[in-house]
């Protein structure tokens, strides 16, 4: 898994818009070529197809919006290489034995098909309501963003995941190919949220393959297992911070909270 950027020029707004025309330049934006009649998404399946014409909030270096892009052209690795880069969020889920949710993404999905990774991976899109310019508008976009695709991807209801107990902790910048075609390249969102009552699932089998929750050792156990394989930004996540606030979920998380700087992780 290669994570380097091989892009030699900054990313600004000056050069982003440069370099893609396709990058709307407002925030509230509509794909302007279906990716139902696109020759880069033939054979795919249908449904998530129609998810890559979901507009996804293209960034600066510095997490500052530039515009709106679809989803198949912020994840296409010819743009990526050339420095398209995306708002996303990554959210992990406890249950009240401190046991985090995993998913494992369906065979359906377009990137990263088949693997392991935390509760609910996905992007704040360019809607009212999930994009923001200051860190604080951001990061409320991003928890609506989070209760959306939990009821999407695992059928969580929104009253189960309340806005208010999501807890933000940092954005991590990293880029990983998920084959020679598609890819990632994010700032990404980290939030926690162990909700004060019992979520019920009802798992999309377009979206998710299988789900289970998993204490701190089970999880290493499985990242032993030569057998299964796990989103990239995932590992990079718990081969760097995760497991450290995982210990402290119950009691001194909140110096871990709210990281103003951004960690390149490429």
């Amino acid at each position: 898994m290669s994570t380097t950027v091989t892009t030699t020029q900054p990313i600004t707004a000056e050069n982003v818009l440069r370099l893609f025309p396709e990058v709307n330049t407002t925030l509230i934006g509509t794909a302007r070529d279906s990716a139902t009649q696109d020759t880069d998404l033939a054979g795919y399946d249908e449904e998530q197809i129609r998810l890559m014409d979901e507009m996804c909030i293209v960034l600066d270096e510095n997490d500052k919006p530039i515009g709106s892009a679809s989803k198949k052209i912020c994840h296409l690795m010819t743009n990526i290489d050339q420095g398209l880069l995306h708002r996303a969020f990554s959210c992990f889920l406890f249950d009240d034995q401190n046991r985090l949710l995993l998913q494992q993404r369906a065979s359906e999905k377009i990137t990263f098909p088949d693997m392991w990774t935390n509760t609910c991976c996905s992007h704040p899109l360019g809607i009212p309501g999930e994009t923001g310019a200051t860190l604080e508008e951001s990061i409320e976009g991003v928890k609506r963003a989070a209760q959306r695709k939990l009821g999407h991807e695992l059928g969580i209801k929104k009253e189960e995941v309340p806005l208010e107990e999501f807890r933000f902790l940092t954005r991590i910048h990293y880029k990983a190919p998920s084959d020679g075609k598609w890819g990632e390249h994010e700032i990404d969102y980290i939030i926690f949220i162990k909700p004060s009552r019992k979520v019920t699932l009802d798992i999309n089998p377009n979206e998710v393959k299988d789900a289970k929750f998993a204490s701190e050792q089970e999880l290493k156990d499985m990242f032993k297992d030569s057998k299964l394989k796990f989103t990239p930004w995932f590992k990079l996540i718990c081969e760097s911070m995760m497991f450290e606030w995982w210990e402290h979920l119950d009691n001194g998380l909140e110096k871990y909270l709210d990281e103003k700087e951004i960690r390149r992780m490429l």
